[in-house]
């Protein structure tokens, strides 16, 4: 196990008495895998992840024949380079399983080329204790049942090393009614998109989302204006856990764990570390 390097001063933040995590192998999250050197989304960019150190963040959505697999988009074009432009949940895995989605954008040429999606059967045999696989489910209640088939029917992924993430309050509901022995964190943008004026999202909007939910914690974009050290606190001092994503600048990165963050998320997680490591030995 790699011992979690410590850049960041252990602080005191607010009155909640909330201290700083520290840059380290388990609270920097690779967003849907290492991104930034394989293909987003793919085993290649999640087992780089995993034997670079760190948990990463996938996302899942359910097929036309009930297959749970990974894929960011509603639909399939994007990394598909366009081969497929139809709905996720209107496809077989079948289908799915002949697309490939190592050839798109820089990747075209790489030796990523003909690689396919995952299952997440596959992703999961990638969970280890010590860093955490972050499954971010897209759809809404109706693809739980199969994910608690699916892990009821492996023993690799754990509570210890797999949580839940995802924006519908519906889905996080029925994680934590079907699974409950998982955590379940509740996705958010930083503004509430919908209503008119694209008002912040509030601490109490977050608390009064997590009892709605009966979710573990919240995932909030990192927005330095919103997301203060106050609002932090004010969450964790009411009994919730408090992450953020997508943040690829050190600085921001740092920030956000002085203001109490517990993990970031990342399109570079290893660049990251190792920036900070090189500040670190600067002083």
């Amino acid at each position: 196990m790699k011992k979690t390097l410590t850049a960041i001063a252990m602080v005191a933040i607010g009155a909640g008495g909330v201290h700083a995590a520290e840059i380290g192998y388990d609270t920097l999250i690779a967003h849907r895998g290492e991104s930034i050197d394989a293909p987003e989304n793919t085993l290649p960019a999640y087992k780089m992840a995993v034997e670079r150190g760190f948990g990463f963040e996938c996302d899942v959505y359910l097929s036309k024949d009930g297959r749970v697999f990974t894929f960011h988009d509603r639909n399939l074009k994007r990394t598909t380079d366009g081969a497929n432009t139809n709905r996720c949940a209107d496809v077989t895995w079948d289908e799915i399983s002949r697309l490939d989605v190592g050839g798109w954008g820089k990747w075209k040429g790489s030796k990523y080329v003909g690689t396919r999606p995952a299952l997440l059967e596959e992703v999961l045999a990638l969970a280890r204790d010590g860093r955490r696989i972050y499954v971010e489910v897209k759809p809404g209640p109706e693809i739980v049942p199969y994910i608690k088939k699916m892990f009821d029917a492996q023993k690799n992924a754990t509570p210890k090393n797999v949580l839940f993430i995802s924006f519908e309050k519906a889905t996080c509901k029925a994680l934590k009614e079907q699974m409950p022995e998982y955590k379940v964190y509740w996705l958010t943008s930083s503004r509430q998109s919908k209503t008119e004026g694209h008002p912040p999202v509030t601490a109490k909007d977050v608390i009064a989302a997590m009892r709605e939910t009966k979710a573990d914690g919240v995932d909030i974009h990192y927005a330095p204006d919103i997301v203060t050290a106050e609002m932090i606190a004010e969450v964790r001092k009411a009994g919730y856990e408090f992450h953020v994503w997508t943040v690829d600048k050190l600085e921001d990165t740092e920030e956000a764990f002085r203001r109490g963050a517990q993990t970031v998320t990342t399109n570079c997680a290893e660049a990251q570390l190792k920036a900070a490591k090189a500040k670190n030995q600067a002083k």
